[in-house]
């Protein structure tokens, strides 16, 4: 009797286990890659393969049901998706213009998405490996990697008139750029350049493959209480948060590669991580030094949040040997700093004062073989008795507001023996 009712009962649950549903489909385009994300209601078993002539990726998906058409528009990699109920299953299949490589995975529910199933197709492609000779070129520019956080699947914070902070965040990366690119001896580099998701590691890699002397990672958070804004700058900690908001920041901003769509799928072993972890320190003071530096020229200007810098846990400032900093540009939680971050005049200001800060700290600690280094070599002055700033300057030929901007001073005072900073004029 016992032994029937146990088969009964299983019975009885096979029979209530539900269809997974295919809900909807979105698709994701970046330089490297094309990303197809479905919607699923929940989990699904699936297979996965590709076909030649034509290209195709074909996914069956079992025990599943369709109840609405999949469509694609404009696409560089996906011509078209096609459909169909098989019985119990369900088969989509992607026609693509050119033979892809094809990379798929689950996701568990992470923000405001159920589970979903990931397909993403590239183009096999060699790695760029840099000569010695490009390397150490003279009178090089340097090179700042800029970073706009979030996109594609990940719209990060939203405002209260439903801006989206992975929107936001790429506006002022762009604009940051043309004010960066407009400097003698800098050069720009944009880590994201459109609307998809790039996971924490793959951003600060790429500045390095592309020997970055800086990263700088663009965000506006949002906060439970609508009442906080102003900018704040960060660097990485791996001590712990110096402040509450700042361990609140870090933990909202590294929950990203979830909601994104990234799978973990490699483990460092003890001594790489020990080896990581000395040559990230190396890079820590350089970090400190560099975010003072864009912190001391943006609080003269725009509104910070409290002393407006911090420290914090960040994933996406763990390059071991490129400096890094985090800026939170605004709280896009606030009504205030949402309208501020849409505004052009206010951006422009804001990004103004985010390139002298890093001009300052790049003449203050000019990387080997670049052209600010030579101008910095060349141009220094060692305070004498006597000697007062506007008198420098005006000796110098340079105006008194350049040296303080350089030498990141908040007033006139002048120390005997002290170094001061000279740049050219860009």
């Amino acid at each position: 009797m016992k032994k029937l009712n146990f088969s009964i009962l299983l019975l009885m649950f096979v029979l209530t286990v539900e269809a997974a549903t295919v809900e909807g489909m979105r698709v994701w385009t970046g330089p490297e890659h094309t990303r197809a994300v479905f919607d699923l209601s929940g989990s699904a078993e699936y297979k996965l393969f590709e076909l030649d002539n034509p290209p195709r990726v074909v996914i069956d998906l079992e025990n599943a049901q369709l109840t609405s058409s999949l469509a694609i528009k404009n696409n560089k990699d996906i011509k078209k998706v096609r459909f169909s109920n098989k019985k119990k299953d369900v088969r989509i299949v992607l026609d693509l213009h050119d033979k892809l490589k094809s990379k798929s995975f689950l996701l568990k529910p992470a923000g405001e998405y159920g589970h979903r199933l990931v397909v993403d197709l590239s183009h096999e492609s060699k790695p760029q490996v840099k000569t010695v000779e490009q390397v150490t070129q003279a009178n090089r520019d340097v090179v700042v990697a800029i970073d706009a956080g979030h996109g594609g699947e990940d719209p990060g914070a939203i405002g209260p008139s439903g801006t989206y902070e992975k929107d936001v965040v790429l506006s002022i990366a762009k604009e940051l750029a043309k004010k960066i690119n407009a400097q003698k001896g800098m050069k720009a580099l944009i880590i994201r350049t459109g609307d998809y998701y790039l996971k924490h590691r793959k951003r600060f890699e790429k500045a390095r493959q592309q020997g970055a002397d800086l990263f700088v990672s663009i965000h506006a958070d949002a906060f439970h209480s609508p009442k906080v804004n102003g900018a704040s700058v960060y660097i990485l900690s791996q001590r712990g948060a110096s402040s509450e908001a700042a361990k609140w920041l870090a933990a909202s901003e590294n929950k990203s590669d979830q909601i994104g769509g990234v799978v973990i799928e490699d483990k460092q072993d003890v001594l790489s991580k020990v080896l990581y972890d000395l040559s990230q320190n190396a890079a820590l003071e350089e970090s400190h030094k560099a975010a003072k530096s864009v912190h001391s020229a943006m609080r003269s200007v725009v509104k910070l949040h409290g002393q407006g810098f911090g420290q914090a846990n960040f994933l996406v400032l763990k390059s071991p040997d490129v400096p890094s900093m985090l800026i939170e540009t605004g709280y896009i939680s606030n009504p205030g700093d949402e309208k501020k971050l849409k505004d052009p005049k206010h951006i422009s200001k804001l990004t103004q004062q985010i390139t002298d800060g890093i001009r300052n700290y790049f003449f203050q600690s000019p990387p080997p073989n670049t052209w600010i280094a030579a101008q910095a070599k060349a141009k220094k002055h060692v305070v004498q008795s006597g000697d007062t700033l506007s008198g420098i300057a005006s000796k110098h030929g340079v105006s008194l507001s350049d040296i303080k901007s350089i030498n990141n001073k908040a007033s006139n005072q002048l120390l005997v023996g002290e170094v001061l900073y000279l740049p050219n004029q860009p």
